[in-house]
Parts: C-alpha cells; sequence; structure tokens
C-alpha cells in the first residue's frame, strides 16, 4: 500500500509577498509536503486542509491600514504551531491585541539579530555566539507585544525581532529565514516544520514517485494518454514517470515547432523512442507555427497563439489514438505561480506559462500534470531516481513556447535559424571551458534591431545578440553570473564570425528581481 505522503503537510498562508514561494521551497528542502493558499482562506477550508503546523507569510500591508489583510479564528482554533514571518508576525500580534507602529527607522537588508534571554526551540542551531545574520524587508515594527508572548530577539534598529508564546506553539520572526541572504534560515524553517511540528520528513523522491504512479494510475484508468514532449527537464521527467505508471497507454507527441534548440528534434527523438522504449510520434510542424505567430509582436500573446496551436495539434494527434481521453504536461510549480499566483490568487501575474495560461478555454481532452506540485530541483531528484541519463535531467531549462520567447517581438524564420545557432555556440563553449554546470540557466536571445559594424574593410548593418547566464537555487530569485571576460570575448568572436547576420554581442547582467530570467 503506497503512504500518502500528503497527510503531513504545512500551511501557507500568503499575504503578498515576493518571497512566499521561497518559504515554501524551504519546507520542501525538510522533506515536508506544503501548500500556498491565499490568508483570506475560510474557516471550513483551514480546518479541512488539516495541516500540521501553518506558517504567515510577509506582505506589503500595515496591519493598521483600514482594509489591511487580517487572520481567521480558525488559523489558532486548530491548537497547531504557527510561525509568522515579517508581516505575519505584526498580523500575528495585532490579532493578539500587541501594537504595531510604523518604525523610526525602516530595515532593508542585512542586520545583526541578538538573542534576547534564552530563545525558544525554535532558534536551536540558529545563534552563533547570540548573534546570526538575516535580512530584514520591513517599514513596521511590533512596539508592544501581546500579552502572554516573550521577546526572544531584537536588532539594532527593533527592539522586537522575534516573539514566542511557547504555551500556545506561537513563533514570530521579523526578518526573512526563506531567503539566502539569511544563512542559516533553512535551519530556523527546518526546525520549525520538523521538530515543533513533529513531521517525519516524508517528501522525499522515491516516495514521490510511488505517489505519483499510484495517483496517475487512479486518474488515467484504461484510458489513453499523449504527453506533449518538448526535450527540456519538466516534459521528460513527465514522460518517463507517467511511462513508468501506465506504460504503452502512453504516447509522446514531438511537435517540430521551428523554435528549437539546434538538432534538438533528432535527439529527442534518439533519447526516448531508442533508448527508453517510450512511443514517441514526430510532427512538422514549423510552417503551422510561423504563420501563426506573423506580425505578432505582443510576448503574451505569442504565448497564447503558441499553446493554443499546440493544444489544437495535439488534439489532431489524438484523434489517430484509440481512447486518448488525456493530455499530460510538464507543469511545475513555480509555473503555476507565476501565471496566476499560484494557488493564492495574490501575487501579480508576472507571465503567462504556455502549458498553464496560455492553454484555450475549452479542450477536448482531459489535463494530466503529476509534476504540478514540484518544483524544479525536485523535478529533477525524481528524474534521476528514475534513471533518466544525468545530461538530460540538469538540462538547462527550456521555456515551452521555446525560442518563439527568446526572439524578441515578431518570431520569423531567418530570426530563429540565426539565435539557434548563435545559442549553440554559447552553450558548447559553455560546456569546453567549464561553466555550464555552474550555471542554473544560460541561453542567447536575438534582438530585432539593428547596429552598424565593419567587418574587413566593410560597413555592416546586422543584428544583435544577446547572452544570458544566471545562478540560482529556486528560479524565483536569480543572479547573473559573472562570466570570466576571456571567455565572454571567444563566445563573442565565434557568434560573429560563424552566424551570418549578427555583428554585435551583449551580455545581461541583471538580476531577478527587477528583471525575469527569460527577456519575455
Amino acid at each position: 500500500m503506497v503512504q500518502d505522503i500528503h497527510q503531513e503537510k504545512i500551511l501557507i498562508l500568503d499575504f503578498g509577498s515576493q518571497y512566499t514561494q521561497l518559504i515554501a521551497r524551504r519546507v520542501r528542502e525538510a522533506h515536508v509536503y506544503c501548500e500556498l493558499h491565499p490568508y483570506d482562506m475560510t474557516q471550513d477550508e483551514i480546518r479541512a486542509f488539516a495541516p500540521k503546523g501553518i506558517i504567515l507569510s510577509g506582505g506589503p500591508k500595515s496591519v493598521y491600514e483600514e482594509g489591511a489583510p487580517g487572520l481567521s479564528d480558525a488559523v489558532f482554533e486548530l491548537g497547531v504551531p504557527v510561525l509568522g514571518i515579517c508581516y505575519g508576525m505584526q498580523v500575528m500580534s495585532h490579532h493578539f491585541g500587541g501594537l504595531v507602529v510604523p518604525a523610526g527607522k525602516r530595515e532593508y537588508g542585512h542586520a545583526d539579530l541578538i538573542a534576547q534571554g534564552c530563545p525558544g526551540p525554535l532558534f536551536d542551531g540558529f545563534f552563533v555566539e547570540g548573534k546570526s545574520p538575516v535580512w530584514m524587508s520591513h517599514g513596521d515594527h511590533v512596539e508592544r507585544m501581546p500579552e502572554g508572548f516573550e521577546t526572544v530577539a531584537r536588532s539594532d534598529n527593533a527592539p522586537v525581532c522575534a516573539i514566542e508564546n511557547a504555551e500556545l506553539k506561537l513563533y514570530g520572526v521579523q526578518f526573512h529565514p526563506e531567503v539566502s541572504h539569511t544563512p542559516r534560515g533553512e535551519i530556523l524553517i527546518d526546525t520549525f516544520v520538523r521538530k515543533i511540528c513533529g513531521c517525519t520528513g516524508q517528501w522525499t523522491p522515491g516516495q514521490i514517485i510511488d505517489d505519483a504512479v499510484a495517483r496517475i494510475r487512479e486518474q488515467v484508468g484504461h484510458g489513453q494518454v499523449i504527453l506533449g514532449l518538448s526535450g527540456g527537464v519538466d516534459s521528460s521527467v513527465a514522460a518517463a514517470l507517467i511511462h513508468r505508471a501506465i506504460g504503452d497507454q502512453l504516447t509522446c507527441v514531438f511537435v517540430d515547432n521551428g523554435l528549437l534548440r539546434l538538432g534538438e528534434g533528432d535527439q529527442v527523438m534518439a533519447t526516448f523512442a531508442e533508448n527508453l522504449g517510450v512511443r514517441v510520434i514526430r510532427v512538422d510542424a514549423e510552417d503551422r507555427f510561423m504563420q501563426a505567430l506573423a506580425g505578432e509582436p505582443d510576448p503574451e500573446r505569442k504565448r497564447k497563439i503558441i499553446g493554443n496551436l499546440f493544444i489544437e495539434i495535439f488534439e489532431e494527434e489524438s484523434a489517430r489514438i484509440e481512447g486518448a481521453s488525456w493530455l499530460a504536461q510538464g507543469t511545475i510549480y513555480p509555473d503555476v505561480i507565476e501565471s496566476a499566483g499560484g494557488k493564492t490568487g495574490k501575487a501579480h501575474n508576472i507571465k503567462s506559462h504556455h502549458n498553464v495560461g496560455g492553454l484555450p478555454e475549452f479542450m477536448k481532452l482531459k489535463l494530466l500534470e503529476p509534476l504540478r506540485e514540484l518544483f524544479k530541483d525536485e523535478v529533477r531528484a525524481i528524474g534521476e531516481e528514475l534513471g533518466l541519463p544525468h545530461p538530460m535531467v540538469w538540462r538547462h531549462p527550456f521555456p515551452g513556447p521555446g525560442l518563439g520567447v527568446r526572439i524578441l517581438g515578431e518570431v520569423k524564420k531567418d530570426y530563429a535559424d540565426i539565435l539557434r545557432r548563435a545559442d549553440a555556440i554559447y552553450i558548447e563553449e559553455l560546456f569546453r571551458t567549464g561553466h555550464y554546470d555552474k550555471i542554473s540557466q544560460a541561453f542567447a536571445v536575438f534582438l530585432p534591431v539593428k547596429s552598424v559594424g565593419v567587418m574587413g574593410d566593410g560597413r555592416t548593418y546586422e543584428y544583435v545578440v544577446a547572452l544570458r547566464a544566471v545562478e540560482t537555487r529556486d528560479f524565483m530569485t536569480a543572479g547573473w553570473y559573472p562570466m570570466p571576460y576571456a571567455d565572454l570575448a571567444r563566445i563573442s568572436n565565434r557568434i560573429i564570425n560563424e552566424v551570418k547576420g549578427v555583428n554585435r554581442v551583449v551580455y545581461d547582467i541583471s538580476s531577478k528581481p527587477p528583471a525575469t530570467i527569460e527577456w519575455e
């Protein structure tokens, strides 16, 4: 009998923080399942969720403002431990009668947390000689604590930076333990979910696979499934997982849309059809995609056009497969969060993903998304557990719309041809120089602008290619990769010399936020 790995779960109530998804990521790193839900989740929904513990996220509001987000009594009636982070600590204090006021001096960035007295169990292993560096992001602070709470830490600018009510197992921290800028933050979150909430850590790759296989079999029954195989990590792992669950009931449809990387079509067919024994149908649809995208410069419209056409082709192919009733996709949790604020609906919509926000309203096929609850590194972990080749599992992410969102503005065939050659040179050089495995994601972007150059003794007026490389733990925040100048120079020189139509190469040094990783 497969163990229900969703029995032990943490509820994260989202108050609109840009870091909320990172809280979920840290909980998952403790091998505990969690879900994000809106702060105004109903009392009945909270009780029905039956969490082992609750985490209250940060948020942009002030608790004393009219209409500021508040808390349901059900959060505390369950009797489970509660951890409030930043606004979460303030709203918990306010709920129990404490006083939150504008701070005389706001805190944004690094600060030293200083222990007060003997901090409780939440801070086991967190302080070193009574101090710990943390990341702050607040303009308000708790001036008067609620009755029954104690101060367990402060900073130079805030007299109350951590509070606890040991009897009720209520805890609050003004800083953000979920971000990488708080060095020992993951220890605090691990302590909360494992020691204080009593979770045993059932969310492991092997158990995730067993659970997913059982759910796929129950959901699909004797039906036939088609999967849109892109060659990227997510769709590849989804294919392997579904194939393990239902075998020949799965047919993969690989749509060659003219927006793939150089030689990718042949590589995908070789990997899956020849080596893994998965049934794969290859559809040459480059002309259809180019015609559909002609004249459309808007990124959101492009994503929806590509998504709709994918579904149209999948449904055409499904009509040829007797009993086909399911469309499988490699949708993962960050796709869901970025497309529509995830399950919380409180975050701003950043962009639509073709496999979430780009689907048509009415489809003949039912959706099967076995990776929808997983973050990228969880997907990679179960890919390795399933026995997929290491280079496939650790390949850099490739967007569902492919080069369609790496060509800025209107998509044209000659733009795609230029970009795929430039990108191939870039990736080849990253492997040659040993940078590829140190980078989380790297790719080239085609800019539909021309600049003046000179080659030989002649004037040129050709296109620009931008190179992007980032380092990240979770793809929610990212920093640009400090590529050595000599390597950049070689890559630039090769692209300009070997790719006709390009005379200028630039390197993107933007972080996320404020930029996104992809340009569109």
